[in-house]
């Protein structure tokens, strides 16, 4: 069971809203004939369809008032929505940006290579291992280089049908 404590520390944070994907965010908005909830999408289909209604049952002033409030949603949509595309639009230009730098290196990698393709004095030379059985050649001995031994070959099993044989059999503890 919580504290009480705990909780009151809690409420506050709970209800800040998140800057977050306005988009897709669930409002509750208060309007004219009740509370209306859903994202701003929702809310604006909901406001036009209320809108229509009153206009249609001779309401001018429920129908302007609806109206108003989906105009009010559908402008904070718009504005949600440029500052989307707007940085998806800076997203894009730095991956343009990114890509013609490893574009640039790419192509510089293989005019280096090339140029050293073609300029073999350039080319590092290994250089020449000692000849002679020096002790001290530098040469690490691999298992492959060994000579292998021959294997001995394995004892056979006793078969458990025959039983233990005379001299095999356990002595009885007296």
């Amino acid at each position: 069971m919580r504290s009480s404590k705990s909780r009151s520390r809690n409420k506050n944070r709970n209800n800040r809203p998140t800057g977050g994907n306005i988009i897709n965010r669930v409002f509750d908005s208060s309007g004219p004939d009740g509370k209306v909830r859903g994202t701003p999408q929702q809310i604006i289909e909901k406001y036009n369809q209320l809108h229509r209604d009153a206009f249609l049952s001779g309401d001018r002033v429920d129908a302007e008032n609806f109206a108003q409030h989906a105009e009010h949603y559908t402008r904070l949509l718009a504005e949600a929505q440029r500052e989307v595309d707007a940085k998806r639009e800076e997203q894009e230009e730095q991956n343009r940006q990114r890509q013609a730098e490893r574009d640039r290196e790419r192509q510089e990698r293989l005019k280096a290579q090339e140029a050293a393709a073609n300029d073999p004095s350039s080319m590092d030379q290994p250089e020449a291992a000692p000849s002679g059985d020096d002790a001290d050649s530098g040469l690490v001995e691999t298992p492959e280089e060994k000579p292998r031994r021959p294997r001995r070959p394995r004892k056979p099993r006793p078969n458990p049908d025959e039983g233990p044989k005379e001299g095999n059999a356990p002595e009885a503890a007296e």
